[in-house]
């Protein structure tokens, strides 16, 4: 008996009541009426949605024949019942799209559901659905039809929208491959899908014209179908199954098809007036319809696709008294009605109708407008920022950067607009407790912002500001103002700053040089240094000390002739490699593309080189979206530029390492192994030291595991690495005439410095490139130490040489630091892999490090065994691994732990156990262990032991634990492995509280 079998028999024979189990999808096969009773059920466990996902699971399964060889899902009775009973879970849903696609059903999932309705309800297969006539089929199977269709178009919009990718946590065998699976199987139905929209909008389109009412397949007659019994016509005729009104399914397919139209006017405007005809149409049913129990849409989603709608055809009036807040801003917009616009911003502030998330929209929308060039909009925008920032006042939220920016130099005109949205912003009548509360804040801040006194006094002497602050309040404020500038009277004309006095050009190359160094957006610098070199002639590019581009670049950017264009070349570079550096792409971006742009116009050798540029930041970027979880594989476009990097051949062109260094560690992060085993030409190879690294650690990853003759490949990426770390030897005659050794660290004897070569491997994210590095790396240092009972372990340590012929030329300490570098990165890339654990617990173990070293052998159990709730496999804890454990437990005078492991090997080791045991300084808890104990010759002992020494409590708490019936040694085998499979757990669970 497994040990969790133990478990659940454990919970069934205690005293507890014990939850219902839960029905198992096999259950449903033995019973035919069983599905129907547990559907009926108020909460049903398994829920619907997820019994359509096991039975589908299981009819989908591939078989295996006689030769071991993998079939696709067998055509029999049983799996053509589970196909039935998933089409019965969903007739008892209705057909509900909305809830089938919330309920976590998948794309190949709903898509192997509904081609089974499509077969069942006898569509003609091997024909386009555009060409069947919905009004000669009958009535459930053109509802199937349409059924099909408006998922397909659904499924094109919801995959339009984007999806927080969720973090797999510890996987089992295999599963990240069926995540990949599942994934390229959405992928190539999305885009069947997408080549079919016009025709699935077609069937639709079809639909709503016919006038008739439609027919879906109910259980029943699914059951019908089963049965055989269709030769009457039942199933066929115009009255099976469920009628739903020509009127319920012309509003639901209206509603699809707006969607559909919707997320297609993004590329082509006019189409938003089919998706708003196609809303106009859903609302008008649906206030026809007494009853819409078979119309499943999202009426507040409705009233958005709405209301965009209207938004972006000016398919609304202003004075109409249907229209909505949003359709008379829209329209006040789009009429160049500015002031109006304002207007209505302030009454809102009283009514508050409009989210401010639309609000700030409208603002961004006008900046936007001011950033195109349009003139005359700066008004407009302080005037809606001001509204903006009195509505947050008024609801108690922080202003916003843009509203308090306003605020470090506002005019006279400013101040005046805002005190008169504050006083319009209030209720007239009687305005509530908090408005006036948070007014009342909103003007002291105000007042305490201002740093010209004489518009404090505007604000101070304001009615509204007399009414919503006390007396005290006032006086308080005034004084506190006087003392920020005690030498300046407030009804006095303040004197003239340093600001007033004309600037002169040093003063405004300064400004002009700040923002410069600020600027982001390429048309700005380019702006800026012309005014600039208007000014004065010198080198900009000098501006910053921070500014700084590759050495490799420097004399080519240098060489420029014309000064303007250096500066904005060498500015914008390295502008666009801090952003790389910060990881700001975007920007980045738009930098290099209008380097790009301009050095085209004159040097092809800088256009190759910000080419170069432009594909590392692509290669960066898209590393790092892997490297923050992304699973999506990098576009055909951007391997290929990758590929045509690597087999570059231009001559006189500088070329930075870097670029070659990150395509290789590129194409074996995304496995590209073929094209680097078989397609790099060998002058490449020889040529540059990452594509040979590259070749060689593709081709062993490719072989692996593989017969002894794939090894050669091995052999050749060993001898490289070797090199890498060995140190160059000279002779030298001493003083006293005899010769000695010299060793040379960081020697160029290998392809690449030790240094460089660990900065590679860190750029390398692949699992079985590093796992394969970390093999070599084990054995080389286990050859080097030289200590056989000491050994660090890790996988496929077979493939390598087990001996040097000059070991004395590599640098033992080298080799120890990069094991313990490559590891410690490996593990902060994947924390879990067991392997890569294991190895690092050795290499603590090796170097006496014996608490951080059971803290890791703890971790290796405890990913693959669920945090210890199953058993940790063999191959993971092997006698090795546990008697290192014993090790750690006995060096950290931990002894009673050190005699519950002794249990854990094959054999037990009860000599270890013993001599453990006889320790009286123990660290560890002792006698609370003995329950964790289940060798009875050990439990014994421990009597025997302590009543030796008189020690009465301990003796019994022995006596206790081998007097429970579980371990009595006439039970069965099974019973004692159960009992001993669960002091193990618990005994494993109990040590990672204390070591983790």
């Amino acid at each position: 008996m497994s040990a969790e079998a133990a478990d659940r028999v454990a919970a069934v024979t205690s005293s507890r009541p014990g939850t219902p189990l839960q029905t198992s999808w096999f259950e449903f096969l033995l019973d035919d009426s069983l599905l129907e009773k547990h559907l009926q059920k108020s909460n049903p466990d398994p829920a619907p949605v997820q019994l359509i996902i096991q039975f589908l699971e299981q009819a989908s399964k591939p078989s295996v024949n006689e030769q071991n060889q993998v079939q696709p899902p067998a055509d029999n009775r049983r799996n053509r019942t589970l196909k039935l009973l998933a089409l019965k879970v969903a007739a008892h849903m209705k057909w509900d799209l909305e809830v089938l696609e919330k309920g976590r059903l998948t794309i190949p999932v709903l898509n192997m559901l509904l081609n089974e309705l499509l077969c069942v309800s006898k569509v003609p297969p091997g024909v386009k659905h555009v060409d069947l006539d919905l009004s000669t089929l009958p009535p459930t199977t053109a509802m199937a039809v349409i059924i099909y269709n408006r998922w397909a178009i659904r499924t094109i919009v919801l995959s339009s929208f984007p999806e927080k990718q969720t973090k797999p946590g510890p996987h089992q065998i295999n599963m990240l491959n069926i995540v990949q699976q599942e994934k390229e199987m959405t992928e190539n139905i999305l885009t069947v899908l997408k080549e079919q929209a016009a025709d699935s909008i077609s069937v639709l389109e079809g639909a709503v014209r016919l006038k008739k009412d439609f027919y879906v397949h109910t259980m029943r007659t699914l059951d019908l179908l089963a049965a055989d019994t269709a030769a009457n016509g039942e199933t066929e005729s115009s009255t099976a199954g469920l009628r739903i009104s020509a009127d319920e399914l012309h509003c639901q397919v209206h509603y699809d098809l707006g969607g559909i139209f919707f997320h297609q006017g993004c590329t082509d405007l006019p189409i938003y007036e089919k998706a708003r005809d196609h809303f106009r149409q859903t609302k008008e049913l649906l206030k026809k319809l007494d009853s819409t129990v078979h119309v499943h849409l999202d009426e507040k989603r409705l009233a958005g696709y709405w209301n965009a709608c209207r938004a972006l055809t000016g398919d609304c009036d202003p004075s109409d008294p249907q229209t909505t807040p949003y359709d008379q801003i829209n329209s006040l917009i789009r009429a160049h009605n500015y002031p109006a616009v304002i207007e209505a911003f302030i009454k809102d502030n009283i009514s508050r109708s409009l989210p401010n998330h639309f609000r700030r929209s409208v603002l961004r929308e006008f900046l936007y407008k001011v950033q195109q060039g349009e003139s005359g909009l700066d008004e407009v925008c302080h005037k809606l920022c001001v509204c903006n920032g009195v509505r947050d006042a008024l609801e108690g939220e922080i202003l916003s950067v843009r509203f308090q920016q306003l605020l470090l130099k506002p005019s006279k005109e400013v101040v005046d607009f805002i005190l008169e949205v504050c006083t319009r912003s209030l209720e007239k009548d009687r305005p509530s407790e908090a408005s006036r509360r948070n007014m009342a804040n909103f003007l002291k801040t105000l007042c305490e912002s201002l740093e010209d006194l004489s518009l404090v006094f505007v604000v101070s002497s304001h009615k509204l500001f007399m009414e919503l602050l006390k007396e005290e309040e006032r006086k308080v404020l005034v004084e506190q103002m006087r003392k920020r500038s005690a030498t300046i009277n407030l009804s006095a004309k303040p004197l003239p700053s340093f600001y007033d006095i004309p600037a002169s050009a040093s003063v405004n190359i300064g400004q002009l040089e700040q923002q410069l160094i600020l600027s982001l957006e390429p048309r700005r610098i380019r702006q800026i240094l012309i005014e600039l070199h208007g000014l004065a002639e010198r080198p900009f590019w000098r501006v910053n000390s921070k500014w700084e581009v590759p050495p490799d670049y420097i004399n080519v950017i240098l060489g420029i002739k014309d000064n303007l264009t250096k500066d904005l070349v060498y500015i914008l570079m390295a502008k666009g490699l801090h952003c790389i550096s910060i990881k700001d792409f975007a920007h980045a971006r738009q930098l290099f593309s209008a380097c790009l742009e301009l050095v085209t116009e004159f040097s092809p050798k800088l256009r190759q080189v910000m080419l170069n540029e432009i594909l590392l930041m692509e290669v960066r970027a898209h590393e790092t979206m892997a490297a923050e979880g992304s699973k999506e594989r990098p576009p055909p476009d951007l391997v290929s530029r990758v590929r045509g990097y690597l087999e570059m051949r231009i001559h006189d062109l500088p070329l930075r390492q870097v670029v070659g260094e990150e395509c290789v560690a590129f194409m074996l992060n995304w496995r590209e192994n073929d094209y680097l085993t078989l397609q790099v030409s060998p002058s490449l190879v020889m040529n540059n030291p990452y594509i040979k690294l590259g070749q060689l650690l593709a081709s062993t990853c490719k072989e692996l595991p593989g017969p002894k003759e794939s090894r050669r490949t091995a052999k050749e990426l060993w001898d490289v690495v070797v090199q890498i770390c060995s140190i160059s030897i000279q002779h030298k005659r001493n003083s006293d005439g005899r010769i000695g050794l010299i060793k040379q660290r960081e020697s160029s004897m290998g392809i690449l410095h030790r240094s460089k070569f660990i900065t590679f491997i860190k750029k390398i994210r692949e699992p079985l490139v590093l796992t394969t590095l970390i093999s070599l790396f084990v054995r080389l240092h286990s050859i080097v130490r030289d200590d056989i009972v000491n050994e660090v372990t890790a996988e496929h340590l077979s493939i390598w040489p087990s001996s040097l012929p000059n070991i004395q030329a590599v640098d033992v300490e080298a080799v120890a630091v990069t094991v313990k570098e490559l590891v410690s990165y490996a593990l902060t890339l994947n924390p879990n892999n067991q392997s890569w654990l294991i190895t690092q617990a050795d290499i603590y173990f090796v170097t006496n490090q014996y608490s951080a070293a059971l803290n890791l052998y703890l971790q290796a159990g405890a990913v693959c065994s669920d945090f210890f709730t199953k058993a940790v496999p063999p191959d993971i804890y092997t006698d090795q691994v546990l008697k290192r454990m014993i090790k750690c437990c006995s060096m950290l005078n931990c002894h009673t732990q050190v005699a519950v492991l002794c249990q854990f090997l094959r054999e037990v080791d009860y000599m270890t156990a013993f001599k453990a045991l006889q320790e009286q300084n123990s660290h560890d808890a002792m006698d609370s262990f003995y329950d964790y104990i289940w060798d009875v010759t050990i439990l014994e002992y421990l009597t025997h032991i302590h009543h030796k020494r008189g020690e009465t409590e301990k003796r019994q708490i022995a006596i206790k634990a081998i007097g429970q019936t579980e371990l009595n040694t006439s039970n069965p085998e099974e019973v004692l492995q159960l009992a001993a499979q669960k002091r193990k757990k618990r005994f494993l669970q109990a040590m990672a509280k204390l070591y983790f």
